[in-house]
């Protein structure tokens, strides 16, 4: 399978389809009703509002909206990994990576705010990419840190992936406080407004729209099915630091650039979801984006042919084992 996606070939969006309908088989069997949390933010709360009368009378409604937006992130994301070549050969493993990552938890087939936001953080990344060279800098700083601030509108905690918006501009360009002024205004301008908003029509009530803030260590239920998918997601990535950190000295400076802010990506979005934390794996779907393009290095650049077909397969094999062990563990 994976011989499939090594290629770069329009067919093989098609073949992304039927790969997410055949791993998120069960979400199509019994559909989800998602139920807003208080870490969700305002946005997210009138998009269920929005789509809860169709819910209702059809629920397929919502494993088909964590369809499209999955494939449409994993195909642009995987066209910005192309783009900026930190693959040596276009193909489709990233965005095959993607789809079986965000199968290996019954949470991430659902929708959720931070699925809503992958989208943007996928344009969020991408964008930063293109600091390294950027003629107009100061534009490209200003609408990724707009955008992050639009993301936290989703979920709040999200506002945190300033971070990355930082860290890119500490190592992809020469110090410039202006540059670090403007991406703090960036983030500000969407709840600038919303405020002159609420001013204008006469409802001023900011605190409903900042939620509070929280830091706590999670404390999850031992699930053997959830400590196997977490080793399935660590094991091709550190295979994957094992072959970058041996050919990085062969890569271009843009693309090594590229590698780190993936990784402080990965990093960010791990911790985010520990601020006002919620029990289940729903919000770490985060780092399923970084997750891929690890992965997908793996399955490019392993030299056994058969450590990526195991890896594949068995992930595979899990995610199928996981849609029947779902309903037989509800019967």
């Amino acid at each position: 399978m994976t011989g499939f996606f090594k290629k770069s070939s329009p067919v093989n969006i098609i073949y992304l389809l039927l790969y997410a309908l055949l791993l998120k088989v069960y979400s199509f069997l019994q559909p989800h009703a998602p139920v807003a949390q208080p870490t969700d933010g305002f946005l997210y709360h009138w998009f269920l509002n929005l789509l809860s009368p169709v819910g209702k009378s059809a629920p397929i409604i919502y494993p088909l909206i964590v369809l499209f937006l999955t494939l449409t992130q994993a195909i642009s994301f995987n066209g910005i990994i192309n783009n900026e070549k930190l693959l040596h050969r276009p193909n489709y493993l990233p965005a095959m990576s993607y789809i079986l990552i965000t199968s290996l938890f019954p949470e991430w087939w659902q929708l959720s705010s931070t699925l809503l936001i992958n989208t943007l953080l996928v344009w969020v990344w991408g964008t930063l990419c293109k600091l390294f060279n950027h003629s107009r800098p100061k534009t490209l700083v200003f609408n990724t840190a707009m955008m992050v601030g639009l993301a936290s509108f989703f979920y709040f905690p999200a506002i945190g992936f300033i971070l990355l918006i930082f860290f890119a501009l500490i190592s992809m360009r020469p110090f410039q406080l202006s540059e670090w002024l403007i991406a703090i205004l960036g983030v500000l301008t969407p709840y600038y407004f919303l405020f002159a908003f609420l001013f204008l029509a006469n409802n001023w009530n900011p605190l409903t729209y900042l939620p509070s803030v929280s830091i706590s260590l999670p404390r999850f239920q031992q699930d053997i099915w959830a400590a196997i998918a977490i080793l399935l997601m660590i094991i091709p990535f550190l295979i994957s630091g094992f072959y970058i950190q041996r050919n990085i000295l062969r890569m271009l400076i843009q693309v090594r650039k590229g590698w780190t802010l993936m990784l402080v990506y990965l990093i960010i979005a791990l911790l985010i979801p520990f601020i006002n934390f919620n029990s289940t794996f729903e919000y770490w779907i985060l780092c399923a984006l970084p997750f891929a393009a690890f992965h997908a290095y793996t399955y490019l650049n392993a030299e056994k042919k058969w450590v990526p077909l195991v890896i594949h397969w068995l992930l595979v094999a899990f995610i199928v084992a996981l849609n029947f062990w779902i309903p037989a563990n509800k019967g």
